[in-house]
């Protein structure tokens, strides 16, 4: 349900307040790539050698790069790595290309283009920016349309993770999250729509419940995942791709 109208000044001076009093956590340090191997083949070289890795590369915003972790080997993608390796049983080498408060339309313009060869899996993970600039729903389905047919010509499995949960940040006012729910809400559904229409899976991790409390969902600075959410979200994602299309790549 949209705000009504004596809400909408509450919302935007809350909006005004989060700019002033909320400190991002930065982009943790370390390797943005790596290779994971599925834990029963730990310290295993010669099945490792005998099986080639699945590529796995995330293009997007600051979940994609780990914000809110201390390294990068703690943030999602890394983490989606290692989920893929134990559903598949292979090893997994996984890139991020990613910067904190990106939008779709950075990662389109900025971030694809520095995908290189042809991974075996493609994944667009942003649009939490994109709402807190207020982007337009027209704007929106025309950055990711044109970043879902971009990424398609790079590889031939692409995902869209949706949005993430910043209506559910400690950090802002009851209202201006109420806000932001709606839009987040609106966005998904594009989102779904686009995706539908391009052949290409949307993982909805928006109302993905993790189980956890507010102080276990949060990272220090109240607005991005701890270490722990991280695991379970990339976990989450992994489950919604499902075994049958990993297992084909």
């Amino acid at each position: 349900m949209a705000l009504q109208w004596w809400q909408r000044p509450i919302a935007l001076t809350e909006a005004l307040v989060a700019q002033h009093t909320v400190k991002l956590a930065p982009e943790p340090e370390g390797p943005r790539e790596g290779l994971v191997k599925p834990r029963a083949a730990q310290g295993d070289a010669a099945d490792s050698a005998d099986t080639d890795p699945i590529t796995l590369v995330v293009v997007g915003d600051s979940l994609t790069v780990g914000c809110g972790v201390e390294r990068q080997s703690d943030g999602l993608v890394p983490d989606m790595a290692r989920s893929i390796a134990h559903v598949t049983g292979r090893p997994v080498h996984w890139r991020s290309h990613g910067r904190l408060g990106a939008t779709m339309r950075r990662a389109r313009f900025r971030f694809l283009p520095q995908v290189k060869g042809h991974p075996d899996l493609l994944v667009l993970c942003a649009g939490s920016n994109d709402l807190m600039a207020r982007r337009t729903a027209k704007e929106w389905r025309e950055d990711l349309t044109a970043a879902i047919d971009e990424a398609k010509a790079l590889s031939d499995h692409v995902v869209v993770i949706s949005s993430g949960q910043v209506y559910r940040s400690p950090a802002l006012g009851s209202t201006l999250k109420k806000a932001i729910l709606d839009m987040t809400d609106a966005q998904t559904a594009i989102s779904r729509a686009i995706c539908a229409d391009r052949g290409v899976l949307f993982v909805d991790m928006t109302h993905h419940d993790t189980g956890l409390t507010d102080a276990e969902f949060w990272a220090s600075d109240n607005f991005h995942p701890s270490k722990r959410c991280y695991q379970l979200l990339a976990d989450g994602v992994v489950d919604q791709m499902g075994e049958a299309t990993l297992r084909s790549l």
